[in-house]
């Protein structure tokens, strides 16, 4: 079983630099620091869809592992991974260690195990029915096995690729897995002790020593250790370049057989990271949710710069990067709402390497259309929308200059305007693509009406609203991002486009209602339930409800829409208490993603993690501090099932990290932050450019969550926000805090929407 303690409490490796959280100490008294408070089992159990992933890595690493198992519940490890390749994948390579005389050998081990520990940065599992005990430690591309045998007999350690090939070259294991037509993973592996034989693993499960090169679809090289070798020390590096570079980045990282020392090195990384945030609170497990949210905000994008180059699978090539490290494995539609403008703050280079590789990626892909899920693999154009241009401007209205700026723009235009909008398709722009310039929406089908657009996939549809909605987002950035280009007929144009979502609110029902193509809106829609699986037919994951507050750009003329705060505070109020209207399996059923429900509302997705903050918009600010205080509460806990939906490398932790630190980028591409209720007494935040953006929460304890009064630097603050500019160089934001309600604090000062300038 799993003990409780081994993802409740993480002691400290002796000997690191220590950056406390808080002024706390663990069980056996030494200081904690904030990886200490992470705990990678957090969410393993899912509500309903993909559950997180006890991740073991150093941040934004090239080499990731988890073990491999079917779920967190599952009581088998199919064999020792060696290298996640993309988020939430199963490994390439796997490795598995058993000992015995005359052993039938398994290219892929099950092993029944127990006493595992995870920590960000370590892994260690006993192999119960094996007694083999496992240790292991990262480094960035690289990482080291320590394998402790207990049974007598040989000992055996067996390499597998699928679908590549493998090769022992003097005393390393050198080799390749394909994960697809162009793109390899390669390895090189060695042992701290020299092996008795080397041999290629048959079908028969016995070893041929006459042979030291395999290729196949599952292949495996075997090494044979002496009964008298207690412990074994193996060493690897990986490469997307080729085993040469694969030895190199082992050879250049791991030094050392001792895992201890590894670990104490990748502990030091994550202090590093971590602890540019940090908190001080009475509540222990705030702070595990904290740091745990945080940490998950490093599990990618991946830096795949390997000495000062770089393997793209966007024109499968190698390049040199100049300086300027090359990231994949960054799914946009998830992170650009939190992920990306959290890094703007806390890591701003990473932020511009991270956009100059989005910029590279258009330009190797020959199509000059920016990615929007570039993965390992290449951009596999998941979801909807072009949120890349998002985080393009974001960064540079919050300083960012580090990247080209025109570049970013046109292949931002070009991704919007030549690429077709239908959901998860690379397609050029066609029909759908036509009527939209031509009519500012995308229409649905009728009832009954089949689909006659090519490339409209079965299963994604044409997600009408979302990709309507999503468009004008996009739009009304690219109209910024040319303005500040001084494009200014393209600037008016995209403006224009920005208000496209106008063209599908029902001013009836004051919902964003499906159309189809003679402009007519689809009869008789129920805003809970239709759409068909995932309301794909006429939004995406969430219903009507949810897509009710996807006009992220410009809340103020959502609000006229409303035709005021007074309608538009009751129809948020009213997605908080509107029922199901069936059993949860029949909602579920159809509506997998809309999980973390209160009410209508969807915890669980991230098309709903601005929406409680929009009660500051309408003059409500102390509604927002109640939903969000509650909502941290009931779905962000620590245990297994403590996350309520799918966490998308960031994209949900992310809003976590914020909201507990009581504000939130609800417009990515606004310089300006949502003041919502803070989590804790104190928060520092040591920012890119080594000033400290502190807020403090005087009168602090769990039930005060009203802001009943605030000063930023000294000087008395009424506003529920403040700009990038405010706090970019330093700055305290003092909230005094309350358990009843201020309602008249921050109520006349409402945030700024679309065109509308910071100040």
């Amino acid at each position: 079983m799993k003990k409780l303690q081994n993802f409740l409490f993480f002691p400290a490796v002796a000997g690191t630099i220590l950056m406390a959280a808080a002024c706390s100490k663990s069980l056996d008294n030494t200081e904690m620091t904030p990886v200490d408070y992470v705990n990678p089992y957090m969410g393993n159990i899912s509500h309903l869809l993909v559950p997180t992933f006890p991740t073991v890595q150093l941040p934004n690493s090239m080499l990731r592992v988890y073990p491999n198992r079917a779920d967190f519940t599952g009581d088998r490890l199919f064999g020792l991974p060696v290298i996640v390749t993309n988020h939430r994948e199963n490994s390439a390579f796997i490795l598995n260690a058993v000992s015995g005389n005359d052993r039938i050998l398994k290219p892929i081990e099950e092993y029944s195990y127990d006493n595992e520990v995870i920590k960000p940065y370590y892994y260690n599992v006993y192999l119960d029915e094996e007694n083999i005990n496992v240790a292991f430690a990262p480094g960035h591309q690289s990482a080291l096995y320590r394998i402790s045998f207990e049974k007598e007999g040989s000992r055996y350690v067996v390499l597998t690729t699928r679908r590549g090939d493998l090769k022992v070259e003097g005393d390393r294991i050198t080799g390749f897995q394909a994960l697809d037509d162009k793109t390899r993973v390669f390895v090189s592996m060695e042992p701290e002790v020299k092996p008795v034989e080397f041999g290629i693993l048959g079908a028969d499960g016995k070893v041929d020593t006459s042979v030291t090169t395999v290729s196949g679809d599952t292949v495996s090289v075997v090494m044979k250790f002496d009964e008298s070798v207690a412990s074994i020390g193996l060493r690897y590096g990986v490469s997307f370049i080729d085993e040469e570079q694969a030895m190199k980045n082992c050879q250049r990282e791991i030094k050392s057989y001792d895992v201890d020392e590894i670990a104490s090195y990748g502990k030091g990384d994550w202090n590093a990271e971590l602890g540019k945030i940090k908190v001080d609170g009475d509540d222990e497990d705030a702070l595990k949710v904290f740091y745990t949210s945080l940490y998950r905000c490093y599990e990618r994008p991946i830096c795949m710069s390997e000495d000062g180059r770089y393997y793209s699978a966007y024109d499968g090539n190698v390049h040199e990067d100049e300086g300027n490290p090359f990231y994949v494995d960054d799914w946009i539609w998830d992170t650009y709402r939190a992920t990306h403008p959290l890094r703007i703050l806390i890591d701003s280079d990473t932020e511009a390497d991270i956009i100059n590789s989005f910029i590279l990626m258009a330009e190797q892909m020959g199509n000059g259309w920016l990615p929007t899920f570039p993965e390992v693999t290449g951009d596999t154009r998941r979801m909807n929308s072009n949120h890349g241009v998002a985080t393009i401007l974001d960064a540079y209205v919050k300083g960012i200059g580090k990247f080209d700026l025109a570049k970013g723009y046109e292949y931002s235009r070009r991704a919007i305007e030549e690429k077709t909008l239908i959901p998860w398709s690379a397609r050029p722009a066609g029909w759908l693509d036509d009527f939209y310039k031509k009519n500012g929406y995308i229409p649905a089908l009728a009832k009954g009406e089949k689909e006659f657009v090519e490339g409209v996939s079965i299963w994604e549809k044409r997600q009408p609203v979302a990709v309507t909605l999503g468009t004008s987002y996009d739009q009304w950035c690219l109209s910024e991002l040319a303005r500040i280009l001084e494009k200014d007929e393209e600037a008016e144009y995209y403006a224009k486009c920005g208000l496209n979502y106008r063209k599908l609110f029902n001013p009836a029902t004051r919902f964003f209602h499906p159309k189809d193509k003679n402009g007519n809106f689809i009869p008789d829609i129920d805003y809970r339930y239709d759409g068909g699986l995932g309301a794909r037919d006429y939004y995406d994951e969430n219903n009507g409800w949810i897509y009710r507050w996807d006009v992220q750009h410009n809340i103020a003329d959502l609000i006229s829409l409303f035709d005021g705060n007074e309608n538009f505070v009751s129809a948020l109020d009213s997605m908080f208490n509107v029922p199901l209207g069936m059993s949860k399996w029949s909602f579920y059923s159809f509506l997998p993603d809309h999980t973390g429900n209160v009410g209508m509302y969807s915890m669980a997705n991230e098309p709903s993690l601005h929406i409680p903050y929009l009660y500051n918009y309408a003059g409500k600010p102390y509604l927002t501090q109640k939903r969000i205080r509650t909502l941290l509460d009931q779905w962000f806990r620590n245990d297994v099932m403590g996350v309520p939906g799918d966490e998308d490398g960031g994209g949900m932790s992310a809003f976590v990290v914020f909201s507990a630190m009581g504000f939130y980028p609800v417009t990515p591409g606004l310089p300006m932050y949502n003041i919502g209720s803070p989590m804790f007494r104190n928060m520092k935040m040591t920012m890119s450019n080594g000033k400290v953006f502190e807020v403090v929460a005087e009168n602090y304890s769990p039930e005060n969550k009203y802001i009943q009064s605030a000063r930023l630097n000294g000087k008395e603050w009424n506003k529920p926000w403040f700009s990038h500019k405010d706090i970019e160089n330093g700055a305290k934001l003092v909230l005094v805090m309350g358990d009843k309600a201020n309602k008249n604090w921050g109520a006349g000062c409402v945030p700024p929407s679309a065109n509308y300038e910071v100040k």
